[in-house]
């Protein structure tokens, strides 16, 4: 235990999360967290990173009957110990607000080391998830299997029932700001180590944090500092361009603010960001039109299988305005030849995904067109992943998807090894949810390494998938059904406006 602490410390100083001098009082903090009152030096440690010293000194812990061999105490107990190396929030905003003045990328660098580093960003367990490019009609799209999430152990699920009901209403939600040195419960996770840096957007309070599981390069998440639904109206379109105003090297993007076609979260406001290039930001421009109430403004539709209408211009009040009447135009919009119904008994249906950028001087919003409609046919979504795609992806296709990024689920990695063993003919054994595909792809087997060959056509079903999303398809008719909708906000505006 003793090697455990000092080698902690001194990758903690190496780190740069406290200087030598609190060497001491970090050591006495960590033995009364451990439960031990002496302390022997020693000697000289091998340095290790931070994450594998914190799960020998779990096992430590468990070993000794000191901590409950449950995931949800060994996630407490770790988020405590690395909470003695953190500073208090006040001193961590003064910090990216000093390094801010200087250069807003500083600021984020801050931050996003010291978020890795506290082992708030769970870079161990991101590490094992399968990450891979593929080259598509639409560009090089990237695929995750996300392995990161640790699944709940029995116990846990035990515990969670026995939990008062009233210590299940604090902190509200996993978003709320509440959570920043939460200790946790077995029903919500451990927040010891967790930071934010306040911000303010539209004259309102919020904040930026980072993901704990992070699927691209500073994957952080902007939150109103009130709990309260998400909503996509112009007063969201104004804050995500006011924060890549305020962090130009990031981008900023909103889920969308419906069921199916929503995030996973639509009980707290919030919006996502961060410092990375997706397919969808290099995808090439199908058609160019003009918005003749906003002159400065330029609109693209995009060659990508979701309807992506992209707006630029280095006035960004007039880049608003055209946002607004776009989506205000399209928010009652039907057409029943491509099958988009605006409303159900008074129910929309209707809404966007917005994403925000700085390019080259200069404000970029694209609004991907949503819709939510179900039939008899597609229970889950007209324009969601058909049946046909779910054995692949089956859960909602939010702003990360959209954008090009599968996050799809762990089950496919054991799942997808047999696909492979099937079809180079070392097993008959298929999942049955698989086995038309997997027979398909057999057809058309040619003997190269069939991993990149699976790999591949995991990317031609998600690109399938994502097409379903689209409510304009990448087809003559639909996109003359793009173009008939856009000349609708022209003369909407217009009319509006007389």
């Amino acid at each position: 235990m003793n090697e455990h602490i000092k080698r902690l410390i001194e990758q903690a100083i190496a780190e740069h999360l406290i200087d030598a001098e609190d060497e001491i009082y970090a050591r006495n903090r960590i033995l009364a967290l451990v439960g031990q009152a002496d302390y022997t030096d020693p000697g000289t440690v091998t340095a290790e990173p931070i994450p594998d010293i914190l799960e020998a000194l779990v096992e430590e812990m468990i070993a000794s009957g000191r901590l409950a061999a449950r995931l949800d105490e060994k996630e407490r107990f770790a988020a405590e110990l690395m909470d003695v190396f953190v500073d208090r929030p006040s001193t961590i905003t003064t910090t990216f607000n000093q390094l801010y003045k200087g250069n807003p990328v500083q600021a984020t660098d801050y931050f996003y080391q010291l978020s890795q580093a506290s082992n708030y960003i769970q870079t161990k367990r991101i590490a094992k998830n399968i990450q891979y490019k593929a080259a598509t009609t639409y560009g090089e799209i990237d695929i995750t299997i996300n392995l990161s999430k640790p699944e709940k152990d029995p116990r846990e699920i035990a515990a969670a029932r026995t939990e008062p009901v009233a210590a299940s209403t604090y902190p509200t939600c996993l978003l709320c700001v509440e959570n920043v040195g939460y200790a946790g419960r077995s029903n919500h996770p451990a927040r010891a180590n967790h930071r934010i840096v306040p911000l303010t957007l539209q004259g309102e309070a919020w904040a930026l944090q980072y993901s704990p599981y992070v699927y691209y390069n500073e994957h952080s998440i902007i939150l109103s500092q009130t709990h309260r639904d998400m909503v996509i109206n112009r007063a969201a379109f104004e804050r995500l361009l006011e924060f890549v105003d305020q962090f130009p090297h990031y981008f900023a993007g909103s889920n969308a603010d419906l069921p199916i076609v929503g995030g996973s979260i639509l009980t707290h406001d919030h919006y996502q960001g961060g410092r990375y290039e997706f397919a969808m930001d290099r995808a090439t421009i199908q058609s160019r039109f003009d918005l003749p109430q906003q002159p400065d403004v330029s609109g693209q539709t995009l060659h990508w299988p979701l309807s992506v209408i992209r707006l630029s211009s280095k006035d960004r009040q007039q880049l608003l305005a055209a946002a607004d009447d776009i989506y205000t135009t399209w928010l009652t919009y039907s057409d029943a030849d491509q099958d988009i119904i605006a409303m159900t008994d008074g129910v929309r249906h209707n809404t966007v995904t917005p994403i925000a950028r700085m390019r080259n001087g200069s404000y970029e919003l694209d609004l991907v067109l949503r819709n939510n409609r179900t039939s008899v046919e597609h229970p889950d979504g007209i324009f969601h992943t058909h049946a046909d795609i779910h054995h692949i992806k089956r859960e909602n296709i939010g702003l990360i998807e959209v954008m090009g990024l599968a996050v799809l689920p762990a089950r496919l990695l054991e799942e997808l090894k047999q696909v492979e063993q099937f079809i180079v003919g070392e097993t008959t054994d298929v999942l049955p949810v698989h086995r038309t595909w997997a027979e398909e792809l057999k057809q058309q087997y040619t003997g190269q390494p069939v991993t990149s060959y699976v790999e591949q056509a995991v990317a031609e079903k998600f690109v399938r998938g994502l097409e379903d999303c689209g409510v304009f398809k990448q087809t003559e008719a639909g996109q003359a059904g793009l173009a008939k909708f856009l000349q609708t906000v022209t003369r909407q505006v217009a009319g509006d406006r007389r």
